[in-house]
């Protein structure tokens, strides 16, 4: 029977630490997304902003599910807790095309939303720093589910930049299709995220 070194134990462990300290940040981060996403969508009416709400809440989820599996957490139990994501997942995307549909059916213009520019734009750069530091640490652990979650992490920063993209053509240009557009966007990314997260 052979034992781990100690040098490899103390590595893992840092690595472990990590870890941990990205998923927290990314749930911190997320949960002060929640409030400040709401205020600016229903400030600027904005399908896009509140999307991207939505879609915080899911990453929580998403972030809560790899600290369980950095604890030690069960298969069966990491396994139920992705498929609730898939469905929340589902119902996210099935929201945003009604609404999105409905939006660029009607005409309706969303507001400028100067909170939301600002917000997103921070949110796309910390998010493609969490996204690359889970993948490295993912890497190094050998843990596929961390490394899964960094690939969510990044497909975040992509819809940040997405729905940022789509407010400042709002902002600029008066391009009001923009920001049901970007909700088109975030409903394909849902969609594609239910199916891998229900595949466990």
């Amino acid at each position: 029977m052979t034992s781990t070194p100690p040098a490899a134990s103390a590595d893992t462990a840092r690595l472990l630490r990590r870890g941990f300290a990205l998923e927290w940040t990314t749930l911190a981060w997320n949960v002060v997304g929640i409030v400040v996403l709401a205020f600016a969508a229903v400030a600027a009416r904005s399908v896009a902003l509140a999307g991207f709400g939505l879609d915080s809440l899911i990453e929580i989820g998403a972030s809560t599910v790899v600290i369980w599996e950095l604890s030690g957490t069960g298969e069966d139990r990491q396994r139920r807790a992705m498929r609730l994501i898939g469905w929340a997942f589902v119902a996210l995307a099935l929201y945003l095309l009604v609404q999105s549909t409905w939006v660029l059916a009607t005409g309706f213009h969303a507001h400028h939303s100067p909170a939301g520019i600002a917000w997103t734009a921070v949110t796309t750069v910390v998010m493609f720093a969490l996204a690359l530091g889970k993948a490295r640490t993912g890497a190094a652990l050998d843990n596929p589910v961390l490394k899964t979650e960094g690939r969510v992490t990044f497909i975040d920063g992509l819809l940040a930049t997405a729905v940022l993209l789509g407010l400042v053509l709002n902002a600029a240009w008066g391009f009001w299709w923009a920001d049901p557009l970007a909700g088109y966007v975030i409903v394909y990314y849902g969609i594609k995220e239910a199916r891998a997260a229900l595949a466990h």
